[in-house]
């Protein structure tokens, strides 16, 4: 089993093979995420980041999966202090930090930012999230907590919830997921659903999926729930969010007693009730810990020694 790819941008480039080439890596990295081990496969090499957005989970993990591999990091985790409050145009940033490391990791609020750099700089470029576009790090660490968990990622019945339209979790998970045998359910107000060339991506690949707008008459018999937030960032009118927001919110009461694996990529708003945590298949804290092993996977296959 091998892995070429060269950038990671989008779910959509990766085969299965690709898929499953790097959750296997990434099982082996587990034990050094974990700090059962010292790596140092990555001595010497220095990974760039680049975060135009805010960021906890996404960027502290990379930080950290560079750091376990043995390598270190440049870069900001903000606009501010940089020269971009100057005026400085993304191309012109990427190509001053591609000079100084050996890979780029990219968030952006504009969809395509991250393959535009990959376009147009000498080392690995990966994509952080873009806008409303693609979070695939994200997509490869969920499909990494759903194997660990429930042993497998074939005949599950999976339903995502909250905001389908926005979510670039989601747009990715979905095209993962139509990798394997896995039935979808897509819950979410009709203005929030998932948009309309996705569902006909998925219609052509001969996925089986339903949509629904009511999260709790669609329990039965789901192996894994999979919520989200309404991101209230990516409305152009805050009118249309306070339409939708707090319409879907998950009680202990709802999932107790059940073997649904509750995931959410974080962060929460009022989706998830606090009381919550304390179940045993509340998997979003370790699903953000898995990110650690995953994305150490990621950056030893793209950056070579």
């Amino acid at each position: 089993m091998s892995f070429n790819l060269e950038n990671i941008i989008s779910i959509r480039d990766f085969s299965k093979n690709d898929v499953e080439y790097i959750l296997k890596k990434a099982e082996k990295m587990e034990p050094i995420a974990r700090s059962e081990k010292v790596c140092h496969e990555k001595d010497g090499k220095l990974l760039g980041v680049m975060f135009y957005e805010p960021s906890t989970r996404t960027r502290l993990s990379f930080e950290t999966a560079m750091k376990r591999l043995g390598g270190d990091v440049i870069g900001f985790g903000q606009k501010q202090g940089t020269s971009v409050q100057k005026g400085e145009v993304l191309y012109d940033t990427a190509q001053i930090i591609a000079q100084y490391t050996d890979a780029l990791v990219i968030r952006h609020d504009m969809e395509g930012a991250a393959r535009f750099i990959a376009d147009n700089v000498d080392v690995p470029v990966i994509n952080a999230g873009d806008g409303a576009g693609q979070h695939p790090s994200q997509t490869l660490l969920d499909l990494y907590t759903i194997k660990r968990t429930r042993g497998n990622l074939n005949n599950l019945k999976i339903a995502l919830v909250g905001d389908l339209k926005y979510g670039r979790t989601v747009h990715s998970l979905v095209y993962a997921l139509a990798m394997f045998n896995i039935e979808m359910i897509f819950i979410a107000p009709e203005e929030l659903q998932m948009p309309s060339e996705i569902i006909n991506d998925l219609t052509k690949m001969n996925c089986k999926f339903t949509q629904k707008s009511t999260l709790l008459d669609n329990l039965d018999d789901i192996d894994v729930l999979y919520m989200t937030r309404i991101q209230k960032e990516r409305f152009p009118d805050p009118k249309e969010y306070l339409k939708v927001k707090g319409q879907y919110t998950l009680k202990k009461s709802n999932i107790e007693g059940t073997d649904i694996i509750l995931m959410h990529p974080l962060p929460r708003v009022d989706e998830i009730d606090f009381d919550v945590d304390s179940l045993d298949n509340a998997m979003y804290f370790k699903q953000a810990f898995y990110g650690v092993p995953v994305r150490m996977a990621i950056l030893d296959s793209v950056i070579k020694k």
